[in-house]
């Protein structure tokens, strides 16, 4: 699995933005949202029960994201056509704010290394990447628990301080001082 350190790799997904079937489908990169923060989130399958609880966390966030300069991309397995039926069908994710990846052919999910093996479903995986397209937090959580998109947020916080953070630090705490 790539973990902190590691460069996030290439990818070029499908992607839903919208639930207009005419507007709906565009295109994500590594190179979309240049200078960004990249908030990459994966679930394993759409029409399912914890996922959407998620999905919905994230994008009532979404704006707390961007006032860090971050972006949101949601990624799963599912085609786009499946991420459209989904949006247009489940009240929680009719107005997301953020695009639906569809990792199709599992390459992300398999380069990142976060492909259960046993169900060829992504894991629940997080990853934090920085403006130069390095990772800088990876949270992988069992398929039957859901995440917690507050401390995502609070990482990136901490992150973007560029200082030291105490355990359970948040946005306006004192950082360390070393001595």
């Amino acid at each position: 699995m790539l973990t902190v350190g590691n460069r996030f790799p290439d990818f070029n997904l499908k992607a839903v933005v919208s639930n207009d079937p005419k507007t709906a489908f565009t295109e994500a990169n590594n190179e979309s949202d240049p200078s960004k923060w990249k908030i990459v989130f994966f679930w394993p399958k759409d029409f399912t029960f914890v996922c959407p609880t998620e999905i919905a966390a994230f994008g009532k966030l979404n704006d707390d994201f961007a006032d860090r300069d971050a972006v949101i991309y949601g990624v799963s397995i599912d085609s786009e056509y499946g991420h459209l039926a989904w949006r247009q069908n489940h009240a929680d994710l009719k107005a997301l704010p953020f695009p639906m990846l569809s990792d199709i052919r599992r390459e992300l999910a398999t380069s990142l290394g976060v492909l259960d093996q046993a169900e060829g479903v992504a894991l629940r995986a997080t990853f934090i990447v920085d403006p130069d397209g390095i990772i800088r937090f990876v949270s992988v959580n069992d398929l039957s628990v859901g995440r917690n998109p507050q401390e995502v947020l609070r990482v990136l916080d901490a992150l973007q301080t560029d200082e030291l953070c105490p355990c359970n630090w948040q946005k306006g705490d004192e950082v360390l001082k070393a001595a």
